[in-house]
């Protein structure tokens, strides 16, 4: 087995359009990390690149020991599950399995023996011998699955192979393919946009935006303790809430949240009060999510919100609140984003070749010297430059302007009435106006 570490990897199309962007990222040995994105965030990309289906622009990938950046995909010890299976038409689900066996001179006996083991154990024992056209979405999956660890990889690359199937299917093939993973403790690169399939199957979840990485940790770390107002946005349902603040501090050295028509006074204890004490008037990003929020008898206290329910939806055990406060609600995904449209970084020079290609005759001597060769060296490779610092838009205003809330079943609101909410100050995630942590996350 092997791990993976991926050392400021760039990746550039057309000399222009930059879709990953610096990515430097390790993969413990036997480690099952899920790259969660939205659409076009370079997820995809990254995991083809460590597949090597597309080179390398800039930087250097390492499996273990082995510097992997120019390795051809044969030689790399990796198998990839596609999104939509990509199985052989002509061929049954056992030749499928077994393709990958017979292609590196293994007995067919011998390679029909393993096809057939690992069938049971992919329950698709019974459909080995039709072909793919007339096998079930979950099926053809299966098999997808089998013909890429049946010759037993280091590395199991899988980009979304359960967005085609039913809800059902995925859960069912979700709950497999972790307990696989684990079993043959092969190091497991997995791309979703699903937060369900990220929180259940990672050992650590890295999110990705825009090309770059947002937050890495364990699934508890970046849902609970995100590193940014992004990470925090993405994860959970019903989404957190994103609120824009003004701080205000006392004569006594008290901090306050001013959100307009209300605030809300953090503990003298909180860490956060000594980091914000500097900061009387600056404006803030305030994240809580549904359950910090709890129905008051009355307002009574500094740590409340009022406002007037607009309106509930039923989710079976629970309701889902919709309040207007008065506060101004922040996007997510719009915090943060460089003003700069990403076409317009500079990128490569675009010289109508593959810059790795272009350089591969001086490759050898330079692969270990990269990082200390400075701008020439990157100019020479055609690395693209670092772009600028993030700049936080101007108005990023929320779609919907109510606060969401979590109540118990037989609560007894009534929309249109007002409301009085307790706010455990604890919970609350507080980000500069970037989007970053104001107490920031290190592991």
């Amino acid at each position: 087995m092997a791990g993976i570490r991926l050392d400021a990897v760039s990746k550039v199309y057309d000399g222009k359009y930059l879709a990953v962007d610096g990515v430097s990222l390790d993969v413990g040995d036997g480690e099952f990390m899920v790259l969660l994105g939205p659409s076009g965030c370079g997820k995809t990309t990254l995991l083809r690149m460590i597949a090597g289906l597309e080179e390398v622009t800039a930087g250097e990938l390492w499996f273990g020991r082995t510097h992997a950046t120019m390795l051809s995909p044969k030689d790399r010890g990796v198998a990839l599950v596609f999104q939509n299976g990509a199985l052989y038409p002509n061929r049954t689900a056992r030749e499928n399995i077994m393709f990958p066996l017979r292609m590196a001179g293994e007995d067919a006996a011998e390679a029909s023996t393993k096809a057939a083991g690992l069938a049971r154990i992919l329950r698709i024992d019974a459909a080995l011998d039709r072909l793919p056209r007339t096998l079930s979405g979950g099926q053809r999956q299966r098999v997808a699955i089998g013909r890429a660890i049946v010759r037993k990889p280091k590395i199991f690359l899988m980009d979304e192979p359960l967005s085609n199937l039913d809800a059902t299917m995925r859960t069912e093939l979700r709950q497999e393919i972790g307990a696989m993973a684990r079993d043959l403790k092969v190091t497991t690169v997995y791309v979703t946009h699903d937060q369900i399939e990220a929180l259940t199957l990672a050992d650590r979840i890295t999110v990705m935006r825009d090309g770059r990485i947002e937050d890495v940790g364990t699934p508890d770390q970046v849902f609970n303790d995100p590193a940014t107002a992004f990470s925090a946005g993405f994860l959970g349902t019903p989404r957190i809430n994103l609120m824009s603040a003004v701080v205000r501090v006392t004569a006594h050295h008290r901090v306050s949240l001013d959100f307009g028509s209300q605030s809300i006074q953090l503990p003298p204890i909180d860490k956060r009060s000594l980091i914000l004490s500097s900061h009387d008037g600056g404006k803030v990003i305030v994240g809580a999510r549904s359950d910090a929020f709890t129905p008051a008898a009355d307002s009574g206290g500094a740590g409340q919100f009022s406002g007037r329910l607009r309106t509930l939806e039923f989710h079976g055990n629970q309701w889902i609140a919709f309040i207007e406060c008065g506060a101004e609600m922040v996007n997510a995904d719009l915090v943060g984003l460089s003003t700069v449209p990403k076409r317009a970084r500079r990128a490569l020079p675009s010289n109508g070749g593959s810059p790795n290609r272009h350089v591969a005759p001086h490759l050898a001597g330079l692969n270990n010297r990269l990082s200390a060769l400075g701008t020439k060296a990157r100019t020479r490779l055609g690395r693209p430059d670092r772009p600028a610092p993030l700049e936080p838009l101007a108005v990023p205003t929320h779609r919907r302007a109510d606060l969401v809330i979590e109540i118990p079943a037989g609560a007894g609101l009534q929309t249109g009435t007002k409301v009085h909410l307790a706010v455990d100050t604890s919970r609350l995630h507080i980000f500069d106006e970037s989007g970053r942590r104001v107490d920031r996350v290190n592991r």
